[in-house]
């Protein structure tokens, strides 16, 4: 437990506040497909195989893979490292976080033996990091969108979805009621992801809004007009910590102020019931 607390807040401070060094590997002048992630990410493993190691969890509709890198050092201790993920594009239009976890991945091997932030982190933690739940969706978009023509943004949501016009961040099982959305695959995936390896934390990346949401999303009475009113979990006082501190570390988010078209957050948290109802959300994750 002393473990955990001393690298969960490190991790989620280097998330926020990380500035990624300048590297011929990975361009910041571009959102990078299916095909140039894969390579990027066997490149990695494969150029820092005492630390990185890629592995699928299973495959898309399409049979895209589910790419995940683990990130670790002091491999010999791996055993009894806690285990924590981050994942993103689960919304194929939501396409930052996907770049965003591409760049921390080469953050930290980069950075391994050089930042005492990220040897901290990597000799005390395994980092399992899939910049894409949704690799199908996301080549919808990146097919629609087109820098020079504003009447292709991906505004128009183009992607957001799998194939099957599944919504996977509806998909999950609901911890107050029964979700009849049928279950996809790559739902399946993570779920039997989730039973292999016990994860003590985990973050979904996210777009649209400035804001670390904790659970529940949710509620007993799952009603959609119940508006404002937090459903908390018992471990409340833990998940509001942790998404204070990734708000305070980030450049803008404790501020509270919104994007376009989104409300304003105090101190940029908020529990996911008193933003908005959902169920079968993926904070189960």
């Amino acid at each position: 437990m002393h473990v955990f607390w001393k690298i969960i807040p490190l991790l989620l401070c280097i998330l926020a506040g990380f500035c990624t060094l300048k590297s011929d590997c990975l361009s910041f002048e571009k959102y990078h497909s299916y095909e140039e992630m894969t390579q990027f990410l066997q490149n990695i493993s494969k150029q820092n195989s005492n630390i990185a190691s890629l592995y699928t969890i299973g495959k898309s509709v399409l049979g895209r893979e589910l790419w995940v890198m683990n990130i670790t050092g002091n491999t010999s201790s791996n055993f009894d490292k806690p285990n924590v993920k981050l994942v993103a594009n689960i919304h194929g239009n939501e396409v930052v976080g996907h770049e965003l976890l591409l760049h921390f991945i080469e953050f930290l091997v980069m950075n391994y033996k050089v930042d005492n932030r990220v040897i901290a982190l990597l000799d005390y933690a395994q980092v399992h990091i899939m910049p894409s739940i949704n690799p199908d969706g996301y080549d919808v978009t990146m097919k629609e969108y087109r820098p020079d023509d504003k009447s292709k943004c991906i505004s128009a949501r183009k992607g957001r979805y799998n194939v099957n016009e599944q919504d996977l961040n509806r998909n999950f099982p609901d911890c107050f009621t029964f979700n009849p959305s049928p279950e996809q695959i790559e739902t399946i995936a993570i779920k039997n992801w989730m039973k292999h390896v016990p994860f003590v934390l985990s973050a979904s990346l996210h777009g649209g809004a400035l804001v670390a949401s904790y659970p529940y999303d949710n509620s007993p009475e799952n009603n959609i007009d119940q508006k404002n009113r937090p459903w908390t979990t018992p471990d409340d006082d833990v998940f509001k910590h942790l998404a204070l501190t990734y708000s305070k570390t980030h450049p803008t988010m404790n501020k509270g102020e919104s994007c376009q078209n989104s409300n304003p957050f105090k101190e940029g948290i908020t529990n996911g019931a008193e933003w908005y109802i959902v169920k079968g959300n993926s904070s189960i994750m």
